[in-house]
């Protein structure tokens, strides 16, 4: 019994004791330094230039011409560009880990908060309209025609409208198509359509940023902010005090719009939009993957917000209250309707 046990004991330090050697000697070779194999082109790196790190040890004759350039391979998960002869430096990056990081922001972020945000104005608008119904006149219509806006003023107002529609149909369609759209029309004709909806999207977007430089130039000094602004913004136009507060020729609603929502947004759609479709005027621009990444995820987020401010602009400009299109439509609007909702332009005009 005791010669049974002793063996058992022997055993047990003998498969302790292999196990600790094993153990230790893999450390080692993990740590330790080891002559690399002959490269494929069989030139040999001499010991002695082995690098404290192996795994930076460039091969074959090529790379010992380029020694500061470390093997593709051993650096392929990483944004660094490696040494290719060929134009197309891009071919150099194997993997970019930064491309996953967009891929993120892109589908996560602006997708999905996007798309919650635009689903919410949508209907928040929808709720107001069904509840409230369109803001009437208090006061009959005079017949009395008052001129609000010129033929060419018109004109430009109504191409950045139509321009802006289909830019954005066409990118909602490019963001979201491919949940709602792909699957009822399948892979293939999915893919020819948005091709399609792509170069609508590309060919609308310079005549859109033509549009708001020159709507700019024609309305910049009629949105600088001035008198009954402050009031406008203190009863929220009109619906803390049951009565609509007194305006210039523009609200100050109508000048955050113009400046924030047309003005900055629509200019920073245009110039990331620029750099996407590789137009980019009067600059050295690199269209590297990087700057479409950045260009593409600022593209995404403006075109979101300003489609969320222009929800309410449409609707208040068409069904959303009564006498409003009339301006755009004809040039003209009633008097009653400048009185009551522009009364300080209205006292100018009939002075």
């Amino acid at each position: 019994m005791k010669r049974s046990f002793s063996k058992v004991l022997r055993t047990l330090a003998m498969a302790a004791g292999l196990s600790l050697t094993l153990a230790s000697g893999m450390s080692f070779a993990e740590r330790g330094p080891m002559a690399p194999l002959p490269s494929p082109s069989g030139v040999d790196v001499p010991p002695a230039s082995v690098p404290a790190n192996p795994n930076s040890l460039a091969n074959g004759t090529q790379a010992q011409a380029q020694p500061a350039n470390p093997s593709i391979f051993t650096s392929a998960n990483s944004d660094p560009y490696n040494y290719v002869s060929i134009p197309d430096k891009e071919a150099s990056v194997l993997i970019q880990r930064s491309g996953e990081q967009w891929r993120v922001i892109r589908n996560g972020v602006i997708t999905v908060f996007g798309g919650w945000l635009l689903a919410i104005a949508f209907f928040g608008i929808a709720a107001v309209f069904i509840i409230k119904g369109p803001i009437k006149l208090h006061a009959p219509l005079s017949g009395q025609k008052i001129k609000r806006f010129n033929g060419f003023e018109r004109f430009t107002h109504w191409v950045m409208a139509i321009s802006f529609v289909g830019l954005a149909f066409t990118g909602m369609l490019i963001l979201y198509g491919k949940y709602f759209a792909m699957p009822l029309m399948g892979g293939a004709a999915f893919g020819s359509f948005l091709m399609v909806c792509k170069n609508i999207h590309n060919y609308s977007g310079p005549l859109f940023t033509l549009s708001i430089i020159i709507f700019f130039l024609l309305f910049a000094t009629r949105n600088i902010p001035g008198e009954g602004d402050l009031n406008w913004l203190m009863s929220f136009g009109g619906m803390l005090g049951g009565k609509h507060p007194p305006a210039g020729f523009f609200n100050f609603g109508e000048k955050i719009w113009f400046w924030f929502g047309m003005t900055f947004l629509g200019l920073v759609i245009s110039a990331s939009g620029l750099v996407l479709d590789m137009i980019v005027p009067f600059m050295q621009v690199e269209y590297i993957r990087g700057t479409m990444q950045i260009a593409n995820i600022i593209h995404g987020g403006a075109a979101v917000l300003m489609t969320t401010m222009a929800m309410g602009h449409i609707y208040i400009g068409s069904i959303g209250m009564q006498g409003s299109s009339d301006g755009m439509m004809s040039g003209y609007v009633d008097a009653t309707w400048a009185k009551e909702h522009h009364e300080l332009w209205y006292n100018k005009v009939n002075k």
